[in-house]
């Protein structure tokens, strides 16, 4: 029963005084939300909780944001490879995939690892985690519906942290970020892929436009670095592919942020 056993691991990376009350497990995944989370405010933020979207993600929402990062964007299988590396993952990791969708990258990283270790992927749609589980569920590897402002999980539970395509969704994209460095323990890698505005100035009138319409926030080169920085992070690498940017960093030793 190796699903079981890896909720049972999952449940054991749960903070009991940052829930309130028993996950519910009878959907394949461990919901703590249960109805209380937040509606959706974007339009944007609505197709992430749409089964319809759910069912084409990696065939249509994902391949159009692999052509928007241009000449030199990623196919989805290329991205996911590429992430991998940039977390250096060997196989001794305990991971978490933050706004895992339908588990595209969760199980590639699951597939990586070697003893009784565990990814973890969260997500607050239930029609994504459904085709996660349907599509996407393979040994060492567990589904949350969770809030990623406030995860549930302890501090420092994880040796890596991904976030893929996702915080240009997310109503408080920072208070995000923290807790994702809240759950990394200390040497841990963060990897990030998000939206990123431009620099010539037509380039950044069209794509703020079109991110206000869309509820697709558009960050600047320098917000996610700076925070990483000002966090005491090392190692921080930031790649600009397109409408994109893949920022990648590690936690220092000793730090408890």
């Amino acid at each position: 029963m190796s699903a079981e056993r890896d909720r049972a691991a999952l449940r054991a990376l749960l903070d009991g005084s940052r829930l309130s009350g028993p996950p519910d497990e009878r959907q394949g995944y461990l919901d703590v939300l249960g109805d209380e989370d937040q509606q959706p405010g974007t339009l944007a933020q609505l197709a992430m909780r749409s089964g319809v979207v759910a069912s084409i993600y990696q065939r249509g929402w994902r391949q159009g944001l692999n052509l928007a990062m241009g000449v030199g964007g990623l196919s989805a299988e290329q991205e996911r490879r590429y992430a991998l590396r940039r977390l250096e993952l060997r196989g001794g990791e305990r991971v978490l995939d933050v706004a895992c969708g339908p588990g595209n990258f969760s199980h590639v990283f699951a597939e990586a690892l070697t003893g009784e270790l565990l990814v973890v992927g969260l997500d607050n749609s239930r029609p994504m985690l459904a085709r996660a589980v349907a599509g996407n569920l393979v040994p060492k590897l567990a589904y949350l519906r969770a809030d990623a402002r406030a995860m549930p999980c302890a501090g420092a539970s994880f040796d890596a942290v991904c976030c893929d395509a996702a915080l240009y969704l997310a109503p408080e994209p920072f208070t995000i970020l923290v807790e994702m460095l809240r759950v990394l323990a200390p040497g841990g890698r963060i990897a990030l892929m998000t939206s990123y505005r431009g620099s010539w100035q037509p380039q950044r009138l069209a794509r703020g436009l079109a991110g206000y319409a869309s509820g697709i926030r558009m960050f600047e080169r320098d917000e996610l670095t700076g925070i990483l920085r000002a966090s005491g992070l090392t190692d921080i690498h930031q790649e600009i592919r397109g409408i994109t940017q893949f920022v990648n960093a590690r936690k220092r030793n000793g730090s408890a942020s």
